[in-house]
């Protein structure tokens, strides 16, 4: 079970990675010093985006209770 949460760990880890790096950035930060404040002014979000959003907040939870489970587990030397 330890390595099942381990893999899973690694490979959600991995993908929010790549996820929030192809968030468009949304001004006044890291972003804006390498040039993503060049954005066009077409306004709102898109459908790929909110889709980009749900699939990273998935991922996030999935990743939390990874977190969550591993611990319970060495803690209790399982």
């Amino acid at each position: 079970m330890v390595l099942f949460l381990e893999i899973v760990l690694v490979i959600t880890s991995l993908l929010l990675i790549v996820l929030i790096l192809l968030h468009k950035g949304r001004g006044g930060g890291l972003s804006d010093m390498f040039g993503g404040g060049v954005s066009s002014g077409l306004g709102g979000s898109s459908v790929a985006e909110r889709n980009l959003d749900r699939i990273t907040i998935g991922l996030g939870v999935i990743w939390f209770v990874c977190i969550v489970a591993l611990g319970l587990l060495f803690k209790t030397g399982g």
